[in-house]
């Protein structure tokens, strides 16, 4: 049994390690210019500052936070420029169980997936985090004067964009699901009402403990949810006819003889 298994975990460690490796020189660049990047990922929180009724700054609050800050946010912006990358080795290790034209959408799947994942990162950056952050710092505002830390808020914008990355991926997800057969558009319909509390535990889990993210989370999943039942209605056909025509292709040589 190991020896069957023997292929499959050299394949997972070589995927691993270009992904590593991808990760590490990513990061290594990412980090000569950190300084140019916090400010990008500071900026929705310096916006909110600058409104004049908000009363609070950011700020380091120990002696290593500046340092920690940077590897921080290196390491999260080199996770972002790592992505289609991650998926493109990912997509080389699940290849080899696929059919032959499973195997040719091999492109659109790795644009398909970091296209949702940028979506998903962009969607949080420009819709949820103003909006967030602003209702956050309005919140008892004038009864304290706010201390925020920067690596507390690195951590904050970090768990809130990824998490909307990933959970962009549901209907790339859905698919390959439903090309195994583990999931029908019949089946995800009839689940419905309990993946709408589902995504709501997950967005709870995902995004910090206020109410304004979980529900800017949940919404667009609920959507994704839609989109994904669309696509396990449009490949599960699709699959069989698909697999019926590999059948006679390999069918065709024992004919002949």
């Amino acid at each position: 049994m190991f020896e069957d298994l023997k292929p499959h975990l050299q394949d997972l460690r070589k995927r691993l390690i270009i992904s590593t490796l991808t990760l590490l020189v990513a990061f290594g660049a990412c980090f000569s210019f950190w300084e140019l990047l916090f400010d990008f990922v500071a900026a929705p929180m310096n916006k909110a500052l600058s409104n004049d009724t908000i009363n609070a700054h950011l700020a380091t609050l120990s002696v290593l936070e500046g340092v920690f800050v940077a590897l921080k946010v290196a390491f999260f912006a080199a996770l972002v420029v790592s992505m289609p990358v991650i998926f493109w080795q990912f997509w080389l290790f699940v290849a080899p169980g696929l059919y032959k034209h499973e195997k040719k959408i091999v492109l659109p799947f790795v644009g398909f997936a970091s296209a949702m994942f940028f979506v998903g990162v962009a969607f949080a950056y420009y819709l949820v985090l103003p909006v967030v952050i602003e209702n956050v710092l309005l919140f008892g505002n004038d009864k304290f004067e706010g201390s925020i830390s920067a690596d507390n808020y690195v951590m904050f914008f970090t768990r809130l964009v990824i998490g909307f990355g990933i959970t962009f991926e549901l209907p790339v997800l859905s698919y390959f699901l439903a090309r195994v057969g583990m999931i029908t558009d019949k089946s995800m319909k009839s689940f419905f009402k309990y993946a709408v509390v589902i995504i709501f535990v997950i967005a709870a889990l995902i995004t910090p403990p206020d109410v304004i993210s979980q529900i800017f989370l949940a919404i667009p999943l609920i959507g994704l949810y839609g989109i994904s039942i669309l696509i396990a209605k449009m490949v599960n056909p699709a699959k069989e006819e698909a697999e019926d025509l590999d059948e006679d292709e390999e069918e065709k040589p024992d004919s002949k003889e």
